[in-house]
Order: structure tokens, then C-alpha cells, then sequence
């Protein structure tokens, strides 16, 4: 099941294509007017609700949509809730939309972080953030992910947590092999894919993964 969350950030306009086929649409707070001014309304709202117009939530639940009201004062960000409430929704597979950008670095760091979670590891065959050409996941431990960019993409990966040991990449232009990429070291920064199939693999630690398309040599 693949469920779409939409978080306040600034979605690209490109990215309404991601509701596409979803599953389950759920909108984290002020991502509704979001979806709104795309004539797009969600399966579900969640959270302390604080940015969203309450003449819109009064609009949406009248028209059916389930709303997951939290206090202001809470643990969670809207997004990090939006996630929780997708996956038990039965979601397998989670893209987030409005993850990036905005005002609000907290935010965006956040949830940057919030990939590296390792309950997702349990719950999610797929999480990623999206914002236009770019996306961002994360692998963690013994793994092995396919870089999805084509020829010219850059890739960029970031250590977070610690060290991360044993890392391989095939189809990259600058290849590692079995090596470590040191925690706040920027040497994982703007790989490139030369060809394909292109992969990455760990074998300890946690890499965040970041692809950027068509942006050739750029760095």
C-alpha cells in the first residue's frame, strides 16, 4: 500500500504527480491548503492543526475527511505523526511531499532525521522525501540500495549517527569500495552516476542517500 503525506514545507508543482495512484493521501497540518489549491483532498489531516485555516478543516470534514486532531503541546512534528498514521494505516511504502524547504531549517532538519528512525527499517519497505528532482532516503546496517537517477545524477551520501563502515557503491563515478565515511565529513558529497544498474551497500552504520536529477557534472 503506498501512501502519499503532504508536510507544510514548499512542495515542487511537480510533485502533485506523486498522488497519482496512492493509496492513502494524508495531509500533515498546513499540507492541506496545499492539496487544496490543487483541487486535491486527502484521505486524512493530522495534526495540532495550528496553520491550517479552520474554515478549510470545517470544509473537509464535512465532506468526509477523517481529522486527527493533537495538542499544540506535543512530542511529534505533523509530519512525524502524518508518517505514524499512514503506517497504521497499513502503508508499506511512504512518500513525503513538503518535507523540504520553507521557513523553518528546524523543520527540514527534522525530518531529515526522521528517515534515519530504524523502526522504519521494521515497518516500511519504502520511505523517502521528495521535492522536485530531488529525493532522499536512507539505508541502514547490512543493506544494499539501487540508485534510481540516470546518467549524469548526482548522488551525495551522509553518514548520520556515526561512522558509516564498509560502504561500496557500483556504477558511481567515483567509486568507494568497502570503505568508511566519516561522521560530519563531506566525502560521500556529489558523486555522480556514470552508469547502470548503480548501487550502494553498507555494511554498518546508517547513509543517508540523496539523488538529484539532470543536474550532469554540477557540484
Amino acid at each position: 500500500m503506498r501512501a502519499v503525506v503532504v508536510a507544510g514545507g514548499e512542495p515542487a508543482d511537480a510533485d502533485i504527480a506523486w498522488i497519482d495512484g496512492a493509496d492513502l493521501v494524508v495531509a500533515a497540518d498546513a499540507g492541506a491548503h496545499w492539496l487544496a489549491d490543487r483541487n486535491v483532498q486527502p484521505d486524512l489531516l493530522v495534526g495540532d492543526l495550528d496553520s491550517v485555516d479552520p474554515a478549510l478543516v470545517a470544509e473537509l470534514e464535512a465532506a468526509g475527511v477523517q481529522v486527527q486532531r493533537h495538542p499544540r503541546d506535543k512530542d511529534a512534528s505533523d509530519a512525524e505523526l502524518a508518517v505514524e498514521r499512514a503506517v497504521s494505516a497499513g502503508a508499506d511504502s511512504v512518500v513525503v511531499l513538503g518535507a523540504l524547504g520553507g521557513r523553518r531549517l528546524d523543520h527540514e532538519l527534522a525530518n531529515l532525521l526522521l528517515l534515519a528512525d530504524p523502526a522504519w527499517r521494521h515497518e516500511l519497505d519504502d520511505l523517502r522525501l521528495v521535492r522536485g528532482t530531488t529525493t532522499v532516503r536512507v539505508m541502514q546496517g547490512a543493506n544494499r540500495i539501487t540508485i534510481e537517477g540516470a546518467a549524469g545524477s548526482l548522488v551525495t551520501l551522509l553518514p548520520v549517527g556515526g561512522d558509516a563502515e564498509g560502504v561500496r557503491t557500483a556504477g558511481l563515478r567515483y567509486p568507494l569500495a568497502g570503505e568508511r565515511l566519516a561522521l560530519g565529513r563531506s566525502r560521500g558529497l556529489s558523486n555522480v552516476v556514470a552508469s547502470h544498474p548503480a548501487s550502494v551497500s553498507l555494511e554498518r552504520g546508517q547513509l543517508l542517500i540523496i539523488e538529484i536529477e539532470d543536474q550532469g557534472e554540477d557540484s
